[in-house]
């Protein structure tokens, strides 16, 4: 059996979507889910543009929601761990990562809401070891 290549140059070449990459604020939530457990709900997520005189970056603030009782202590070993917690976001500083709030309620079920602020800074064009700050 004889092929015509021809047949296949001229054919149009299935083209795939457009790789899109995941912004810092994405790759943050990804890494704060991973640590917070499966069991965490995103109740609201927002992004605040930061600056100062030598770095720029945002504010990241989530709302997160543990219902029940396995899912609330993952949510206070979330408080625990993390101030201390190495994130890496690629080109990014994490230079603070705090529960601004937590709110335990019990009736009509047992419930914890946190609200976490983590700063994340842009160290790109820095030569700094991409860990948390000492300061």
């Amino acid at each position: 059996m004889l092929v015509d290549h021809a047949l296949f140059r001229d054919a149009p070449r299935a083209s795939r979507p457009p790789r899109r990459h995941r912004t810092a604020g994405e790759r943050l939530w990804h890494a704060l889910r991973a640590l917070a457990g499966a069991r965490a709900i995103l109740v609201s997520q927002r992004e605040t543009p930061w600056a100062s005189v030598t770095f720029s970056g945002a504010c990241h603030s989530f709302t997160l929601r543990f219902d029940e009782a396995e899912a609330i202590e993952e949510g206070e070993r979330l408080i625990a761990v993390l101030p201390d917690h190495p994130f890496h976001i690629p080109r990014h500083l994490v230079a603070d990562a705090s529960v601004a709030r937590a709110r335990h309620t019990l009736l009509p079920a047992p419930r914890l809401e946190l609200d976490i602020d983590i700063l994340l800074l842009e160290a790109g064009h820095l030569h700094l070891p991409l860990a948390k700050p000492a300061w």
